[in-house]
This record gives C-alpha cells, structure tokens and sequence, in this order.
C-alpha cells in the first residue's frame, strides 16, 4: 500500500479541482484506488472527499466520454491499461520452488529483486491511473462532465463489472468495423483541409515510430536488468568459491563479489529509470496518439456524413422533393463538421504542445539519470580495481 495523502484544511483555488490517487490497495485479483478530490467548483457538495474506485470503473468513465457524441472532436485521454502483476507473482512463485537449488544468499537477493520489480509494477499501475484523471480534471471541458462528477463524488461502488466475453467481442466488431471504415475513407476520401491532411499522415507515421522505439526500449531495459540478475549469481559463485578455498584467493574473491554485488544495484536503478523515464512514455504516447488517430476518424466519418448531405439536398431539388427537410439536414451536417473541425484543431494543437513538453521533460531527467549511473558505475569499479590490486 503507498503511504496516505494528508488531508489539507487550505481553502482551494477559485475554480479549481485538484485529483490525486492518495493510497491504494493490492488485493490478489484487484486493486482498490482511493482518489482524492479537492475543489472549489460549484456542482460538487463538498471542497474536499476520497473515494473508492476499482480499475472497472476507470474503464467505465472513459467508455462514457467516448460514447458521448459531444466530444467527438475532442482527444479522449486513453483509459489506464489493466493492472497486471501475474508475470511478478509468477517469477515469485518460481523462485520458491527453486529455493534449494540456490544458496541462501542468492535466493535472498533474488526474492529482494523481484520483490522490488513488483512494487515498481504496483507504483506504475498507480500512476496509469492518477495520469487518466489528471487530464480530465486539467482539461476545461472534460472537467465539467456529469459522469467525472459521479465518479469523483459518489461514495458508494460504482456497481460495473468487467466486460463480458459476448461485450468483448462486440467491442472487438467495433472496432474491426471503425479500420474497416476508416480505410474506405482513406481510399475514397480527400480531406477539404491540409492542417488534418498532414496531422494524419504525421499521426499513422508517428505511432508506426513508437511502437518500434517502445520495442527496442523494452528490450534494453531487459538487457540491463538481465545484466544485474547474472551479477547476483556470479557474485554468490564467487562467495562459494571463497568458502572453499581458504588461502590467499579467499579475500580477493570476497572483495571481487562484493565489487560485483555494487555494479548489480547501479545497472539495476538503470534498468529501473530507463523503464520509468523512456518505455513508459513511449508506451503512454503510443496510447495518445491511437486516441489522437480516432478524433482524426470521427472527423473525417463527420466530413463524409456533411457530403453525403450535400448529395441529398442536391437529388432532392432535382426532384423537387423534401427539400426543406434535406436543407435542414445538410444545415446541421455543416455546423457539426465545422464545430468538429474548430475543436479538433485546437486539440491537436495543444497535443502537440504536451507531448514535446512531456518528452524534453523525461529524457533531460533520464540523461541525469544515466549520467549520475555511469559516474556512480565508473567509481565503483575504480575503487575495486585499486582494492584488488592491493591483494595482488
């Protein structure tokens, strides 16, 4: 459990709603959030209240912005991925099985390892979360929404269970059907103006390059982290070998495994700051982006309703017929794709604003990072090499 959040007496800010994920609980199927509210908007009954909320209802509050209609030209903050601990809990469980095939000090480090590896997990799962309601909260309009209310409000569960297997694949239809659509757009459709034109064709590129960077990032994280776990075996090796050779080599392998042992934690905080700093942002933009490409479909499907409209309007005086009703319709097509169009503009706009910030942000920190490992590192192994060669 992450330790609680002080309640503070301060009277809010005019205007102001300030969301946080204040503690949270592990349970073996689930995890229990409490969201923290704080706030000087009219609508809510209070300045200052906590809730209870489940992973379900976070998913259940995104479904209701996105089935929504009037934030259609809106970006819909993507919904926290589902916390997932089984791979931790599965390593964990192997260990215990192979606890007599290592020394005990091996186990010890390992256990301690992946102990940590499923706290990160478990902090991670946290942020995912406390991120989703913090763009609702900072955004002018989302802010306002009756369903973000509720969940932030109503002290009782939300009473919404998980998607069962008929909704998944109904939602797996919608979704196959919405890439089906939007490909037939994309062949039969040229977009009336260029800012979208080219955001779109920035957008397919731009996912393309996350989801191979996410990838590749992944993969270096594991190879760090892989590097720290083969310096805890060779470390425990050495220890053994010392115990048994009770000569000279005795104190020159303790010092060499000692040496290792203090590489492993560094390469280790390594692993954890490239993961924390550069995989998750690259997977939470992946997220974004994906939400970014469907406010780009819901324009475009509005831009081909308003055409088919002027199509109609145009058959219906050749024929002379329903003419009014059809003015009334190409009317209305008009005004939602152009109010689509000005909200859509400004929303990728302010997308791109935030994410370059996002970006500078983590990788100036990661570079901190990484250069305070290396000096760290580089000590390390001076300070050994010196050790060592006083037993030589």
């Amino acid at each position: 459990m992450m330790p609680g959040r002080s309640e503070t007496t301060d009277p809010p800010e005019e205007n102001s709603l300030v969301v946080d994920i204040s503690d949270a609980l592990s349970e073996r199927d689930k995890v229990k959030f409490t969201v923290h509210t704080k706030t000087s908007l009219p609508d809510f009954e209070k300045t200052e209240f906590s809730v209870v909320r489940q992973h379900e209802e976070f998913v259940w509050l995104h479904d209701r912005f996105e089935d929504n209609e009037d934030y259609a030209g809106y970006i819909i903050p993507p919904a926290p991925p589902r916390p997932d601990f089984d791979a931790s809990r599965e390593k964990l469980q192997k260990l215990g099985e192979g606890e007599g095939t290592m020394t005990k000090e091996e186990f010890s480090k390992m256990k301690a390892e992946l102990e940590a590896e499923y706290l990160a997990t478990f902090k991670k799962t946290v942020a995912n979360h406390e991120v989703f309601l913090l763009r609702l909260a900072n955004h002018p309009i989302f802010r306002n929404d009756h369903n973000f209310r509720v969940f932030l409000e109503y002290e009782k569960e939300l009473s919404v269970r998980g998607k069962n297997k008929k909704e998944m694949f109904g939602g797996l239809i919608k979704s196959f059907g919405q890439s089906t659509d939007e490909l037939l757009l994309s062949a039969t459709q040229r977009d009336v103006d260029d800012f979208f034109d080219g955001e779109r064709t920035f957008l397919i590129d731009y996912h393309s390059h996350l989801k191979d960077s996410t990838t590749k990032a992944d993969k270096m994280t594991k190879a760090h982290k892989n590097v720290s776990d083969s310096n805890i075996k060779i470390s425990s090796e050495l220890i053994q070998l010392a115990t048994i050779d009770t000569n000279e080599l005795e104190k020159f392998l303790t010092k060499f495994a000692d040496a290792l042992e203090k590489v492993r934690k560094v390469e280790n905080r390594v692993a954890s700051d490239e993961d924390l700093k550069l995989s998750d942002v690259l997977r939470y933009y992946m997220r974004d982006s994906n939400a970014a490409k469907n406010l780009l479909y819901r324009r475009r499907r509005c831009l081909a309703n308003y055409e088919t409209a002027n199509k109609n309007l145009d058959k219906a005086r050749a024929k002379n017929k329903d003419v009014a009703t059809a003015e009334q319709a190409q009317d209305e097509a008009c005004k939602k794709f152009e109010a689509m169009s000005s909200k859509a503009k400004d929303e990728l706009k302010e997308f791109k604003t935030r994410r370059v910030a996002d970006f500078r942000k983590h990788l100036l920190e990661l570079t901190e990072f990484e250069i305070k490992h290396a000096k760290a590192q580089a000590q390390v192994l001076t300070t050994a090499i010196q050790s060592l060669n006083e037993d030589i």
